[in-house]
């Protein structure tokens, strides 16, 4: 079956790990073969964050693009989805698996889109961590502005 894409302005593409860019208009492209293909907005972005999720999704995006490194990448992959596997719980447990159920049938695009709403959750979890530590911090600041007041004084 074919796979049939429409491709925005200046929309990026990656089709066997080629790079390639759409012109200035919208278009249509069929593949009507077996690619490996991924669209620029599913590519991580060089600023994003180093996290273990999104550094496992590095990984397989790698695999994806770079068929030719998939038998290196595979173990690590493997181990560092078992290690987010023991890490995480429901829901974010079974996009876990999911991915690598996917990775583990060489299907690495549906693997990072299983990994999608994972790295969504870590994002969450990060940013309560820290609005967590800021007020914490901001309730220390009277006690530590007191104490160094008496230290001086």
């Amino acid at each position: 079956m074919p796979l049939k894409l429409t491709l925005k302005p200046d929309e990026r593409i990656v089709v066997n790990g080629c790079m390639m860019r759409n012109s200035s208009r919208r278009h249509v492209l069929t593949i009507e073969s077996h690619a490996d293909v991924v669209r620029g907005h599913d590519l991580l972005d060089d600023d994003a964050p180093a996290t273990p999720v999104t550094r496992v999704y590095y990984l397989i995006q790698t695999a994806l693009i770079k068929s030719a490194l998939r038998d290196d990448l595979l173990p690590l992959i493997q181990k560092q989805l078992a290690a987010l596997a023991t890490t995480f719980g429901h829901p974010s447990l079974g996009h876990v698996f999911e991915a690598a159920n996917y990775v583990s049938i060489g299907d690495y695009y549906k693997a990072l889109r299983a990994l999608r709403p994972v790295i969504a959750h870590e994002a969450d979890v990060f940013a309560h961590i820290a609005a967590r530590d800021k007020a914490a911090m901001a309730a220390l600041a009277p006690e530590a502005h007191e104490a160094g007041r008496r230290a001086v004084g």
